[in-house]
């Protein structure tokens, strides 16, 4: 017995040397589980006039990819206007970045005479820098949201990151749901330019806050629901957004929606999102080569690589 009971510690020795000298690695998540980790709990700012123009929902919310006519499907079935956000995961050895991107059918004003004022289609969005720490979902160093033509950065308390090219805008707010910290984001009512959520009620008081789901959206039950569920789509999902690239039906030019109320054609996606005056950073970069974006608006990155491990937008 003795033996036996020696025999056993020995084994377990080298056992705890051989685990301690080649610690195992942390099973790496799913795009999907990714994805839900750092979704933003978000805040829908809506206008009283016509509230459900700013509920959030898919690009091909009345049924097809057509998006000559979602100006005048908006207003056919509420229950179309199920709470969807796109996300894309791209990644590096050193970093993952996830892009989520918000649609709405109109961009819009509340007077008759709306002119060049509105468009149909809109998409901004928010892309969120995680670094990769052993950990299945990493650590989040930095966020760049879009607004209209301008890019915000924003950093999380105790992100290693300062200001580059680029100035920091502000802090990235957290909220605790369930067992995860999430990100906050905001975005306007009408035009929704999208920054991040300040800490502040809804201007006017009403809005919706949309919080993430693997797999289901909600319709708000009016404009002021604080409570909805927004369910997340991979924006490489087969017969998707990003299949339907190249379709004439969706879009007038390369990542431009087609549209033809207000303004025509002026809503782009993640792979044509441009800031106007941010230099060496090029049009679709926050989605087609995001390191290079981050390197350019951020400094104090430390270990960090720019060669993608995988790419959807460019492979």
């Amino acid at each position: 017995m003795k033996g036996i009971r020696l025999g056993s510690m020995f084994v377990l020795l080298v056992s705890i040397m051989f685990f301690c000298r080649f610690p195992v690695k942390a099973q790496a998540a799913s795009d999907l589980d990714l994805a839900y980790r750092w979704a933003p709990v978000h805040y829908q700012d809506t206008d009283d006039s016509d509230a459900d123009v700013d509920y959030l929902t898919a690009v091909d919310y009345d049924g097809d990819w057509n998006t000559q006519n979602n100006w005048e499907h908006q207003d056919d079935d509420i229950h179309w206007l199920k709470g969807t956000v796109y996300y894309s995961v791209t990644e590096t050895s050193t970093h993952w970045y996830l892009v989520y991107s918000f649609y709405h059918p109109r961009d819009w004003v509340d007077y008759p005479d709306f002119g060049l004022d509105s468009h149909e289609n809109d998409m901004e969005g928010v892309m969120m820098v995680v670094r990769k720490d052993g950990s299945p979902y990493g650590n989040l160093e930095g966020m760049v949201t879009v607004s209209h033509l301008d890019f915000y950065s924003y950093t999380p308390v105790g992100s290693p990151l300062t200001s580059g090219n680029e100035n920091i805008d502000g802090a990235v707010r957290m909220i605790t749901t369930g067992d995860d910290t999430r990100p906050a984001t905001f975005q306007e009512a009408k035009g929704h330019g999208l920054k991040a959520w300040d800490g502040a009620d809804f201007p006017g008081g009403d809005g919706v806050v949309y919080y993430p789901d693997k797999y289901e959206g909600e319709v708000p039950s009016s404009g002021n629901d604080r409570s909805v569920k927004y369910r997340l789509v991979d924006t490489f999902a087969i017969g998707g957004l990003w299949s339907h690239r190249n379709d004439p039906q969706t879009f007038a030019a390369w990542g431009t929606f087609l549209g033809d109320n207000g303004k025509d054609n002026a809503a782009h996606t993640a792979w044509a999102w441009d800031d106007h005056d941010d230099g060496p950073v090029y049009a679709g970069e926050m989605a087609v080569d995001p390191a290079h974006l981050t390197d350019v608006y951020f400094d104090g990155l430390g270990n960090f690589r720019t060669a993608y491990l995988r790419n959807g937008y460019v492979e």
